[in-house]
């Protein structure tokens, strides 16, 4: 494989490491439901692994499916407060991201918009799903909203959580996200005062930091940061959108999106979610999945 290409893929560092690290993964699944099923998918870049849950309700099991991409540097036990309420009434596909320290395995890059675009829609063609509801975060909401942007035939909708593709990554995100890296070796009486000065609710979940700081040591990701897309690519869209935004967000300016975008995608729906910053669906899971659940309702 050209070097060029291998500098695009994400790799552990060493087996001992990886297994560590999926050890701290197990223990953050466990504190949400257990799959119903695991399943690897082959794509032209990789094998994708995915975890299926619910419904509860065996008469769900024909609604309209979600499927959620998780942010960067993580995998779908960031979905732990989540895919509880969200598969009681639907099933639910979570995905590990090639690239992303996880169970997928990467073997070629996704990081370039089209070829994104093309490793989402394999991997719901392998998973048979024609119409989905497609949840993304931080970075996975770049994958979401590309997808609505280059692929859409089979997204019911898309709900973007604080999601990258709307504004380039600026200098105070990178800041907060190494901020919190180091925040998670504070003594443990400090934490919570970090975690609320921080906006940072995984310094306040023992499984969660540990499963960060683990995948640090075990995971290099290999790609740049995406590009955001253009106000005339976003004007494309015609997928119904959600877009949810923590008020103190870092990645974005909430304000500004939540007025601009639904000026650019006919249709879409905007909102806040105040006193929280990047991560509204872990510090404020109820609401959040409320809301999402009302969103998907209204488009079925």
């Amino acid at each position: 494989m050209p070097e060029s290409t291998t500098r695009s893929i994400g790799r552990y560092v060493n087996e001992a490491l990886r297994e560590r690290y999926f050890a701290a993964c197990d223990a953050v699944y466990a504190l949400g439901p257990a799959p119903r099923a695991e399943t690897d998918v082959e794509t032209t870049f990789g094998t994708t692994h995915v975890y299926r849950y619910g419904p509860t309700d065996p008469a769900a099991e024909s609604r309209t499916p979600v499927v959620l991409v998780h942010g960067a540097g993580s995998n779908s036990a960031m979905w732990y407060p989540n895919t509880a309420t969200l598969s009681a009434e639907r099933p639910v596909y979570a995905l590990d991201t090639p690239g992303d320290p996880g169970r997928s395995v990467q073997r070629a890059a996704i990081h370039q918009p089209e070829r994104a675009a093309q490793w989402l829609d394999e991997t719901l063609a392998g998973l048979g799903l024609d119409r989905v509801h497609l949840i993304g975060s931080s970075y996975g909401g770049w994958l979401v909203l590309n997808q609505a942007h280059r692929r859409p035939g089979r997204l019911a909708s898309v709900t973007l959580l604080d999601p990258g593709g709307l504004e380039k990554v600026g200098l105070r995100f990178f800041v907060w996200i190494f901020a919190s890296l180091f925040a998670t070796f504070a003594p443990k009486s400090l934490r919570p005062r970090l975690a609320a000065w921080l906006d940072q609710p995984v310094l306040i979940v023992p499984e969660l930091r540990t499963m960060i700081r683990a995948g640090v040591r075990a995971y290099r990701i290999r790609r740049p940061a995406p590009l955001p897309l253009t106000e005339d690519e976003l004007r494309t869209i015609r997928t119904p959108l959600y877009l949810l935004l923590g008020k103190r967000s870092l990645l974005v300016h909430p304000q500004r999106q939540v007025e601009r975008v639904p000026r650019l995608v006919p249709g879409a729906r905007a909102e806040i979610v105040s006193q929280t910053g990047h991560g509204p669906q872990i510090d404020h899971a109820e609401q959040v999945n409320g809301r999402m659940l009302s969103f998907l309702d209204s488009v079925d």
